[in-house]
Order: C-alpha cells, then structure tokens, then sequence
C-alpha cells in the first residue's frame, strides 16, 4: 500500500470501532486481501458520512449520504475492491463517487484514480473531502459515468458503485486486456448480482460473485 496518498494513521477517536469493522471484514467475511484492510483500517470512514451519522460510520450497513444516495456498507466496499485485485500500479475508473469514500479506498490501493459521480453536490463534496484529506491521485468529475472517461482510457480496473440492467458497453470496451471491471447487474433497480468481468485477449470472461443491492445505475448506458 502506497502511503504517500493515503490519509496516515491518526488518533480520531475512532480508533477501535475501526479495528472492529476491520476485524469483522476479515473473520465474518473473510475478506483475505491484506492491503484492502490496511487501507480501510487507515481511511477515517466518518469523514465521509453525515454529521448526525458518524457514531454509526463504522457498522456493518450502507449509509444514508445526501441526494438520496447511500456510502456502501464495510463488506461490500472491501469485496467489491479485494475482486479489482489492485497491486499498486494501475490506473482505476470509479463509477458512482458519492461521498468519496470507496474512492479513498482505490486511491490508497492504485497508482491513480478516475472518479466520475453523477451529481454534482455530491462531486463537490467528494472532490474537497479527498483533497482535504490529503488525497492527490484523484481526478473526479461530474458526468454521466455510464459512458467511461475515454480519452483516459484504457482503465487497469474499473469499479461501478451502482446498480444498471446490464454491463455499460463503454466501459467494458475501456477495458485495457487483462483488466477487471466490478458492477452490480440486475433486471431489478433495488436487486442485483456482483458481476466480475476480465477482458482477455479474445474477449471477456464473466463470473458472479452473490447477490447485493446498490443505489440504480442512472445515465444513457444504465437506468433511465
């Protein structure tokens, strides 16, 4: 994990309901990605949740933010980013911003961060928070993220922190080979499949990775 993008250690306050979530990530979930824990051991999750909220930051559940969207709940953030196998050199797509957080998180893991969020309150928000905590490997803008970031592309990994009716045909072709892109998949806006795909050589290899429910995938290649 590189530490020179990352948030250090400090003493917050929150020191021991962040070691438990930890803990629980790596003995109820099995989340065995050892730099993935580091990083969501270091980030200050609460920086990142409402005000009135931050007692509950560090609990096993999604999270209220503004504009009716959500901060994903501990394991979902830390499967979703343990299946991007990141090694520290790539170049990452987020779709899905919100608040910031899971964009920390890639930050603290990748060489550098493309970060694309839907609305525009909560891009401002996420754009001052990551620069306030220290974050410099971050470019998020405000955009339809269904459609990728082209002229950046091609994209190490990409992670979609919405739910589309199917896989955004943008973003699998931003896809350099060998890439991975995690997105949750459903015919049902409130209902959907963790879906892993990697572009090879010849094409794309898909798998499933259980069900989960994200906020829908709004934009031309998602949710109208």
């Amino acid at each position: 994990m590189s530490t020179s993008t990352s948030p250090a250690a400090r003493r917050d306050g929150y020191e021991i309901p962040r070691q438990r979530m930890i803990d629980h990530l790596r003995g109820h979930y099995r989340i065995s990605d050892q730099r993935v824990l580091e990083a969501m051991g270091t980030i200050p999750r609460h920086e990142f949740v409402p005000e009135a909220l931050k007692a509950q930051a560090y609990k096993d559940n999604a999270l209220p933010i503004a504009s009716g969207q959500t901060i994903s709940q501990p394991f979902i953030v830390a499967r979703m980013t343990e299946l991007l196998e990141l090694k520290g050199r790539e170049r990452v797509l987020e779709i899905g911003a919100g608040s910031g957080y899971q964009t920390a998180v890639l930050a603290t893991l990748a060489r550098k961060v493309f970060a694309i969020e839907r609305l525009a309150n909560l891009a401002a928000e996420a754009k001052e928070k990551l620069r306030r905590l220290g974050f410099q490997n971050v470019s998020l803008r405000c955009d339809d993220g269904t459609k990728g970031w082209e002229v950046y592309a091609p994209f190490d990994a990409i992670l979609v922190a919405a739910g589309g009716p199917s896989i955004p045909e943008p973003l699998v072709m931003q896809l350099e080979v060998g890439g991975r892109l995690v997105i949750p998949v459903g015919e049902a806006q409130k209902a959907q499949t963790l879906v892993r795909v990697i572009r090879t050589e010849t094409g794309f290899e898909s798998s499933d990775f259980g069900p989960c429910s994200f906020v829908p995938l709004i934009g031309q290649h998602g949710w109208s």
